[in-house]
């Protein structure tokens, strides 16, 4: 789903202004450092997700303490609900786990995307841009 224009250029601005729990995730996954690609304050309908990993279709959202406001909730639980009809799940992480135990949170992460691409529908190893162009499907 294509986002309007103001969701896009939020988007933009937000990769600027990323939090410091963040930019220290955003260091640890970005090139496919857990054998997938994701995207920072990917624009998607509405809404800008902090993180997105489409190849497993994942949302991952790091949250500070804002999240905890009851009107906050019902947002995210809004949110959760529309990215799921859309088929994008969504893993929310605790900013002050990020913090305190970054290690744990990619551990995590890596089990949760895993290496194991049965699980999203692709078969066969990960595809890396500096082995020339990717097989055609059903190919090995």
């Amino acid at each position: 789903m294509e986002a309007p224009e103001l969701t896009v250029w939020r988007a933009r601005d937000l990769r600027r202004r990323m939090s410091l729990p963040e930019v220290l995730a955003w260091q640890a996954v970005r090139g496919g450092q857990l054998g997938v690609r994701f995207r920072r304050q990917h624009p998607v309908g509405p809404w800008i997700l902090d993180f997105y990993c489409h190849a497993r279709r994942l949302a991952v959202e790091i949250d500070g303490t804002t999240h905890d406001y009851p009107d906050r909730v019902a947002m995210d639980r809004r949110r959760t609900v529309w990215l799921e009809k859309q088929g994008i799940m969504t893993l929310r992480i605790a900013a002050s786990e990020v913090l305190e135990n970054l290690d744990g949170v990619l551990e995590g992460l890596r089990a949760r995307v895993g290496q194991d691409r049965s699980t999203c529908g692709v078969e066969g190893p990960l595809h890396h841009p500096s082995d020339g162009p990717p097989p055609p499907l059903g190919e090995d």
